[in-house]
């Protein structure tokens, strides 16, 4: 099986500001971020496309234990979004303290931005990963 997006294409795209998912020739279902069939049919039939990074808050969590060096990020807030064209994406929320989040963060409209985060003794070195801003 010939693989359309793998995980460094993904994070090199994001490093343009560009969020890339892959839609399933077979029932249209859009998946982001990519894996290796589709999710809702099981297809393997994708072509890559490009996502807006535009969507709304669905709910979110605190983090106050980061992931072994990144130990200084903590505390931060982590939002799950459901992007424009449909699949639900997570990434760290910005432009707000942890300290001011609460329930009325639900439903707010928010677009994508990306950070690289180095390599840890869990990853293959540094990646880009979602993050999310409010939308003006």
């Amino acid at each position: 099986m010939e693989y359309p997006l793998d995980f460094k294409q993904y994070s090199d795209a994001l490093t343009r500001n560009k969020l890339l998912g892959l839609k399933c020739r077979n029932c249209s279902t859009i998946t982001c971020p990519p894996k290796m069939t589709c999710q809702e049919c099981g297809g393997s039939e994708l072509r890559i496309v490009e996502l807006s990074g535009v969507g709304e808050i669905k709910t979110f969590t605190h983090t106050f234990v980061a992931p072994q060096g990144r130990e200084c990020e903590a505390p931060y807030v982590v939002v799950l979004v459901e992007l424009e064209e449909g699949p639900w994406i997570s990434g760290n929320l910005i432009d707000i303290s942890p300290d001011r989040v609460n329930m009325e963060l639900i439903g707010r409209k928010v677009e994508l931005g990306h950070k690289v985060f180095p390599g840890d003794c869990y990853s293959s070195g540094p990646a880009a990963r979602p993050l999310f801003c409010f939308k003006e």
